[in-house]
């Protein structure tokens, strides 16, 4: 769940000199059939992006605060989050003042909460046995004959060829030279020559300055020879602050010079925040992730062992939160009150805002039109120009394309194609504007889901709302709640002995029941609004056809507990994380009296909910980034 930040943040995630930097990469998403979204509420954004165009900028423009620019963006009620659950009274706070606000641990599929708390490499991944199988021929060339060998394979000396006498003439002697020159040194061939009486061993390049690339090819895997009684995946608990899974990834695989789905993992996490989750890479040993640690900032590997599995998405049984929220105005009881209610009843599960992107045009106006087919619309809601958080050459890009609408004119503008306003021009100078579902193709399928997901998540805030308007927290006949993975009609007896917390409530799609009641009919409705027929979801555009899934509509989070903390340095870190706790750093000490109030809670969640919506209940808030500018804008000045 990469939730919505209240101001820039300054600080980017750097790692040493001398080490490769970040690359933005195309991901896979999986999207499951029973609403398994795989971040902590929020399903994995493509390149590592934190919104859906690439339109949003890292930092302040020219002649524009940031609190300006998002003056453009969306609250709350635009995307149908309208209700709570509780009576008690609200009070403010600011969320994610610092990154380290905002602490998860992955929970795995065993129900263990993940920790980084171990650097030790596992005792069998120290073995080499390639090395113990052949200790004979490391024996019979010296350090010259190797040095002279190694400028061979490379063409870095202006010989030929090098002659290696033996001076033990056997033929068991001359065998291990032989098998020691092509085992150390590949791309090289040998032959055996007599020259006055004395036998040489010959080495030389059979395929000229081309067996460099059998070279490159042949020494990777020699040099990680990977022992039959090992997992053949590397399992870790991945330590990140400040910083995208999908981006942690890439930076790891770079470096590793892997592919990035050589990684597995259950679940994307927070990016504005300190995250442990696991991840498992295929046959890459613990010494070489290890390794990372000396020259990666801002994350830590740990915890590693081999096992015979990798990771799938939506395995994870939930994930556990630890959340300060800073200055609050709440009274004690007032927070007592809050957290009561939250530990007791829960919260009404709602997509957050993340959901939305952070744009002057939200991404379920863009999913609406694809859904209607209204192609023109849909590349003209991505393009058009806009207000707000806009980066300089997306402006110009913007400003082209409505004067000229000309797809090579425009992408000139853009020193980096690779953004989603790139990938569709680029898609539209190819195919033309008459074709411009292929053209809007090129846009990595993530990105284009993610559109038509926000569509549904809207339409289902918005009924689960009026749900709630209407019935309250009770089930009622004709509500839905889940028996398997199939959903069945409450009659009036059944809802007698089911709770709220038992209720489910459908995206639209064409594999779903709807409630029978009224707010079930009121689907229907909010669809036709949009021109859209809620019996015909099937698109002609196959990934486009939406199947629909279940949500339950209130959550209760477990493990919950909190405190009331007072400080005096703004500053200072409120969380001990797992990295302070391994370098003995002391664990933060509080004030009996301080200057600044905050309260620090912790609960886990289960997979597919946002904690920015508990959040939101406890203290009666809009999480919106607009709504949290402008407060946290008020508390600075």
């Amino acid at each position: 769940m990469a939730d919505p930040e209240p101001v820039p943040v300054p600080a980017q995630v750097r790692e040493k000199r001398g080490c490769p930097e970040d690359e933005d990469k195309e991901t896979p998403s999986k999207k499951l059939r029973v609403e398994k979204d795989n971040k902590n509420g929020d399903p994995p954004r493509p390149d590592g992006e934190e919104e859906p165009e690439g339109g949003a900028s890292d930092g302040e423009e020219e002649g524009e605060t940031f609190a300006d620019m998002m003056k453009h963006g969306l609250t709350e009620l635009d995307v149908g989050i309208l209700r709570y659950v509780s009576d008690h009274e609200g009070f403010s706070g600011i969320l994610k003042e610092r990154y380290s606000d905002f602490v998860v641990h992955e929970i795995n599929k065993q129900g263990k909460i993940v920790h980084l708390d171990d650097l030790s490499i596992p005792a069998e991944a120290e073995e080499v046995p390639e090395v113990e199988e052949q200790p004979k021929d490391f024996d019979v060339l010296t350090e010259e004959q190797k040095k002279q060998l190694g400028e061979l394979q490379l063409f870095k000396n202006k010989e030929t060829e090098v002659s290696i006498e033996v001076v033990d003439d056997t033929k068991e002697k001359r065998t291990l030279v032989h098998k020691a020159i092509k085992t150390q040194f590949p791309g090289l061939e040998t032959k055996t020559e007599e020259k006055e009486g004395r036998k040489f061993i010959v080495a030389y390049h059979a395929a000229g300055k081309k067996a460099l690339a059998e070279v490159k090819a042949t020494t990777a895997p020699r040099k990680h020879f990977w022992p039959k009684n090992r997992g053949s995946f590397c399992h870790f608990a991945l330590y990140k602050e400040n910083k995208d899974t999908m981006d942690a990834i890439n930076v790891l695989s770079k470096f590793l010079r892997l592919r990035p789905n050589m990684f597995s993992y259950m679940g994307t996490k927070d990016k504005r925040a300190i995250t442990v989750q696991e991840i498992a890479v295929l046959k890459i040993t613990a010494e070489r992730l290890a390794h990372l640690n000396k020259c990666l900032m801002n994350l830590k590997l740990g915890n590693f062992c081999y096992k015979n599995h990798p990771l799938k998405l939506g395995e994870l049984q939930g994930n556990h939160f630890t959340i300060v929220i800073r200055n609050i105005s709440g009274t004690d009881e007032q927070v007592q009150q809050a957290m009561t209610s939250l530990r007791q009843t829960g919260f009404i599960n709602y997509y957050g805002m993340q959901r939305f992107g952070t744009t002057a045009v939200p991404t379920q106006q863009v999913g609406r039109a694809i859904l209607r087919n209204d192609w023109k619309e849909v590349v003209d809601l991505i393009l058009k120009p806009r207000p707000g958080a806009e980066k300089e050459f997306l402006v110009r890009c913007r400003e082209e394309w409505a004067k000229t609408q000309d797809p090579e004119a425009a992408l000139k503008k853009l020193p980096n194609k690779r953004c989603v306003e790139g990938q569709l021009l680029r898609g539209l100078s190819m195919y033309g504007k008459k074709d411009i579902v292929t053209a809007f193709g090129l846009i990595p399928r993530n990105n284009r889901l993610m559109y038509i997901h926000s569509y549904q998540s809207m339409v289902w805030n918005t009924m689960v709302s009026r749900r709630i308007d209407a019935f309250g927290l009770k089930a009622v006949e004709g509500d839905l709640m889940l028996k398997g993975t199939a959903a069945h009609v409450l009659s009036a007896e059944e809802a007698e002995s089911h709770s709220i917390h038992d209720i489910v409530m459908p995206l639209p799609g064409f594999d779903v029941i709807y409630p029978t009641h009224h707010v079930g009919k009121g689907y229907r409705e909010l669809l036709s609004a949009d021109g859209l027929d809620i019996d015909n979801m099937r698109h002609k555009v196959k990934d486009y056809s939406l199947a629909g899934a279940y949500r339950r509509v209130i959550i209760r989070p477990s493990d919950v507990s909190w405190e009331v903390i007072e400080y005096d340095d703004p500053k200072i870190s409120l969380v001990h994380s797992d990295f302070e706790k391994l370098e003995n750093k002391p664990a933060p000490v509080f004030n009996t009296e301080g200057k600044y109030r905050a309260l620090r809670m912790e609960f886990s969640l289960p997979p597919s909910t946002y904690a920015t919506m508990a959040i939101r209940e406890v203290l009666k808030l809009d999480t919106s980034i607009k709504k949290q500018t402008q407060l946290n804008t008020t508390w600075f000045n």
